[in-house]
């Protein structure tokens, strides 16, 4: 059986589901073949730049417009009227890709983002692909709340990280039975079992003392310096992980400020999953993959400056679940902190993430998957 798992650069989010789906594809399929691409790689340089770094700077600086945009369009009606301009735009720019695609002929299409299946679509519109292409397309939604764009009339599947996911999708129309709730796919290593006092003794951090893991995305975006600042007004002891992406200025700067606190500054970490579990508090952006990692291995979250749009939407699914807290006002740090850390409320907060944490979740979807498609 041939597996197609396009993605996008859009966050490193994208791109971890779709490793973490072709790790459990190869798992329980070993002889097929399976491959992983990028979209934008097919894309000329120019766009790719444009789309990538265009999005991250649209969120840094102008995230009331990004709220608008994303508002406007979570309108389903509103995206059919857009859908034969987003199709050819997008199989224009990622013509390459059509050729792969066509070239490839795979049984199976798997995306954990929409514009892979935004360009299907545009491609089995025409007549001369139809009967060169049929696979069987899963849309994977890479957040708690889905919205309009991931809706696509070539998905035969949609897998969704809750059933209040599901319940979105199914009242703007998709099938009851074509959708499941798997959750959102994460690597195996979340499930693994990892030794926190090595990992904290690695760090010379001392036993009974709280450890706080502060992320800012793969980006390295957000008012980390901010944080760290408000961190060091705490009086009680803390020991502090901070993970700067791929933000090179960014991890220098903290490097080199003085800090109240015992802190390790990291920078793109290909180990959260151990950074995870040596952290008794995850302060971060609710990105769907960076929560569904935490909710797996039961780690309590602090949510602050939400994205406008899908982060927020997920903030509000974790505050729902009793699985996170929100700070508003990066002021509000040192209180919030000592307040967790002293009420006992982690325990509680913890036993709430791991509830609703899904770590099998890539394996759940390919054999969702699997059970829909004939055996080749």
């Amino acid at each position: 059986m041939r597996v197609l798992i396009p993605t996008v650069t859009a966050g490193a989010g994208h791109l971890q589901a779709a490793a973490a789906l072709e790790e459990a594809w190869r798992a329980m399929r070993p002889r097929d073949e399976v491959r992983r691409v990028d979209v934008l790689d097919y894309t000329p340089r120019w766009y790719r730049k444009i789309y990538v770094k265009g999005y991250v700077k649209l969120i840094e600086h102008a995230p009331d417009l990004y709220a608008m945009m994303f508002k406007k369009t979570d309108n389903p009606a509103r995206i059919k009227e857009l859908t034969k301009f987003r199709r050819q735009s997008a199989g224009v720019m990622a013509a390459k890709f059509v050729k792969e695609l066509v070239a490839f002929q795979p049984d199976v299409l798997i995306s954990p983002h929409y514009l892979p299946l935004e360009i299907l679509g545009g491609v089995l519109g025409k007549r001369r692909y139809r009967d060169k292409l049929a696979p069987h397309t899963t849309c994977v939604v890479t957040d708690f709340e889905a919205h309009a764009l991931w809706m696509e009339p070539c998905v035969n599947l949609y897998c969704v990280a809750a059933e209040a996911t599901k319940a979105r999708l199914v009242a703007r129309g998709a099938k009851s039975q074509d959708v499941a709730v798997t959750g959102i796919p994460i690597a195996a290593k979340f499930s693994a079992r990892v030794d926190t006092e090595t990992i904290r003794t690695g760090f010379s951090f001392r036993t009974g003392v709280p450890t706080l893991l502060v992320l800012s995305g793969g980006f390295g975006m957000g008012p980390v310096r901010e944080i760290l600042g408000e961190l060091n007004k705490v009086e009680r002891a803390l020991q502090i992980i901070v993970v700067c992406g791929r933000n090179e200025k960014l991890r220098k700067q903290i490097a080199a400020e003085q800090a109240r606190h015992q802190t390790q500054v990291l920078g793109f970490a290909t180990n959260m999953h151990e950074l995870m579990a040596a952290a008794d508090l995850i302060l971060t952006k609710p990105g769907g993959l960076t929560t569904s990692e935490a909710l797996a291995m039961g780690k309590p979250l602090v949510i602050l400056n939400p994205i406008p749009g899908q982060e927020a939407a997920n903030s509000d699914f974790l505050l729902e679940q009793g699985a996170a807290v929100k700070v508003n006002c990066v002021e509000d740090l040192p209180f919030k902190i000592s307040h967790l850390l002293d009420s006992g409320k982690l325990t509680p907060m913890s036993r709430a993430a791991r509830s609703i944490g899904k770590p099998a979740a890539a394996n759940a979807i390919c054999a969702a998957v699997l059970e829909r498609v004939a055996d080749v």
